[in-house]
């Protein structure tokens, strides 16, 4: 019971983060910082991203209209279009895809620690405010339309993707802010940031899962029920989160994310060179 309870922890930590812009993985390494679940340390590599699963399945929920081209109600520019959005979807997940597969061994051993984590939290909490405070009181020509984004600008989004791969960046982070220096609003910004991580979290998943399966460490049945409460919390969480997320960028700026970000990462920053 105390580790299926933890697994529900992970899954509301997941949930939460995964689509704010302030850093799943890198509060799911503090996480572990703290609270230990009692499993393999290949469970574990594999569980803090496939618990991700769950988080994937409310986008598909939330936006299954928007992002079903069969739709019978949708006329045939309206599917035509929704083809177009999968397809620049694609195109954006293409560059950390490539760098992803190439290095992600290299980044979980090097880069998955409280320094780099906190470091990058610190960083991109000082970007979002300044880029929030350029673009405030101008009257900027922005994409309003997710349905409107370039192909080039959905692969300029990728690119800014790439950054996430750094534990603590935050993969909706890097995209919406990435989205936003491109001239998206931060409401298309979201929403494209929302399904690129569909197949990105797929994939993501494939390969740890993957890497499980090939490591020959078994599975017991306590690690079969922690990965599926951690799914189903995240999965309920991030429904919550998502619908609050969106109708929060539609009046608010990231600068409050931002501040957020520093102050967590002074504070991890001083418990990896102080207290550890």
């Amino acid at each position: 019971m105390r580790e299926i309870l933890k697994a529900i922890l992970f899954g509301i930590v997941e949930g939460i983060t995964e689509w704010l812009p302030i850093s799943s993985t890198g509060h799911l390494i503090l996480l572990n910082e703290f609270i230990n679940l009692k499993v393999s340390e290949e469970f574990q590599s594999m569980f803090d991203v496939v618990i991700q699963l769950g988080a994937i399945l409310a986008v598909i929920v939330l936006f299954f209209h928007k992002l079903n081209p069969f739709a019978p109600s949708k006329s045939k520019i309206e599917k035509n279009q929704t083809w177009q959005l999968w397809f620049k979807v694609v195109a954006a997940i293409i560059p950390s895809g490539l760098v992803g597969v190439l290095f992600d061994d290299w980044m979980e051993t090097h880069l998955h620690n409280g320094l780099v984590v906190s470091i990058a939290l610190i960083v991109y909490g000082v970007a979002f405010i300044l880029v929030e405070r350029s673009n405030q009181g101008k009257h900027l020509k922005q994409i309003q339309d997710v349905h409107a984004i370039s192909y080039k600008t959905a692969i300029g989004i990728g690119i800014f993707q790439c950054l996430s791969l750094i534990p603590g960046t935050s993969r909706s982070g890097s995209t919406i802010l990435g989205a936003i220096l491109l001239g998206v609003g931060r409401s298309a910004g979201a929403e494209f940031s929302f399904f690129m991580a569909i197949p990105t979290m797929l994939g993501a998943s494939a390969i740890k899962l993957l890497k499980f399966m090939m490591s020959g460490v078994g599975i017991t049945t306590l690690e079969i029920g922690i990965l599926a409460v951690g799914m189903v919390v995240s999965f309920i969480v991030s429904l919550l989160v998502i619908k609050g997320l969106m109708e929060y960028v539609r009046k608010h700026s990231f600068s409050a994310f931002g501040v957020y970000r520093i102050v967590l990462g002074i504070v991890v920053l001083a418990y990896f060179l102080i207290v550890r």
